[in-house]
């Protein structure tokens, strides 16, 4: 059951941050100023309502489930897992705020993008890593077998 939990939790939060950042790269490229600031409002509201606490369940459960476990593929997941939290916590909740907060007031200057950019960075490499733990928490339950080349 906690394997059940630790996986379904992953997979929200990995579905939220892409959500995010397909929907933040998106509504740039093809929306108004009033679509970005709509979908600055949803990351924040409701969006952080749900990854908050599926990154929080994912962290718990994923800690609680290697307590007995050795290899190398928890020990990368147990590495990873430390930078993946502090970029979510220091990096892009901050960021999400902030941008929601001068979207709502139109202000739309050379900062906001500049932390939107962070913010997508930020972003890609945790998909990136967050990808990597549910590749390795894969091979480690037999759901998927190592490629030939490694």
């Amino acid at each position: 059951m906690k394997i059940k939990i630790h996986l379904v939790a992953a997979v929200v939060a990995t579905l939220c941050i892409s959500t995010f950042f397909t929907a933040t790269i998106l509504v740039e490229l093809f929306g108004s100023k009033e679509s970005i600031a709509t979908v600055k409002n949803l990351i924040v509201t409701p969006g952080l309502f749900f990854l908050i606490p599926a990154l929080a369940i994912t962290g718990i459960s994923g800690f609680n489930s290697a307590k007995n476990r050795q290899g190398r593929l928890i020990s990368n997941k147990q590495k990873r897992m430390p930078f993946i939290a502090a970029n979510g916590l220091l990096i892009l909740l901050p960021c999400a705020i902030f941008l929601n907060q001068w979207a709502a007031t139109g202000t739309f200057n050379p900062q906001f993008y500049i932390v939107q950019a962070f913010e997508l960075l930020a972003g890609a490499i945790n998909l990136s890593l967050m990808g990597l733990n549910i590749r390795d928490g894969l091979r480690m339950t037999g759901k998927l077998r190592p490629s030939k080349a490694q």
